[in-house]
């Protein structure tokens, strides 16, 4: 697993990288904070970022936070102080662990393990999230393509989803795209 460390303090990042040495982690790649933060991390293509922030500025922590929501990574953040307004927008930007003045070697470990499931959870439910508003999605056209068939064809609704999972059949494409073609037809054809 490639860990980026992102700091301005050169001992700070020692720190983290020693921490991370000793759980088993040597696959580190320390940024400067401060310079090219986004090309050095797409040259670096890790897997967890760490945030590591004294007494980040407002400006600083909007910086992070665009970076973070740019990254499809897990990103653990690590402040010497913050406020609810900053942990808010932390958490907004999709940082997976926002730790505030909790910065020990023994701990990073643990943070990274929290960081990934978090990362993971959010992204399952993204996912999931994602195929339900398909799936509506999917529902609505069949709904409105039976209701094409039923008008025009002065049919009831399950013959009119019948003609549709046959047609769906017969072409082997999904009942969804089937009743897109028949909207989309009704559009164009009007009221022949």
């Amino acid at each position: 697993m490639r860990i980026a460390i992102i700091d301005t303090s050169t001992t700070r990042a020692a720190i983290i990288s020693d921490g991370l040495r000793e759980a088993g982690l040597d696959d580190i790649v320390v940024i400067d904070g401060t310079l090219g933060m986004v090309a050095a991390l797409e040259k670096a293509a890790p897997d967890v970022v760490l945030i590591n922030l004294e007494n980040p500025s407002r400006d600083m922590l909007e910086e992070f936070f665009a970076v973070s929501r740019a990254l499809a990574r897990p990103i653990a953040m690590f402040v010497d102080q913050s406020d609810a307004e900053s942990t808010a927008a932390a958490v907004d930007a999709g940082v997976s662990a926002y730790i505030v003045d909790g910065l020990a070697k023994q701990r990073i470990k643990p943070v990274i393990d929290l960081a990934i499931r978090r990362f993971q959870a959010f992204a399952r439910l993204q996912a999931e999230l994602h195929e339900a508003r398909s799936a509506l999605a999917d529902r609505t056209t069949v709904d409105r393509a039976k209701a094409i068939l039923m008008k025009r064809r002065g049919i009831d609704e399950p013959t009119a989803y019948g003609l549709l999972r046959a047609q769906a059949m017969r072409s082997n494409r999904r009942i969804a795209e089937i009743a897109d073609a028949i909207i989309t037809s009704d559009a164009l054809m009007g009221d022949l």
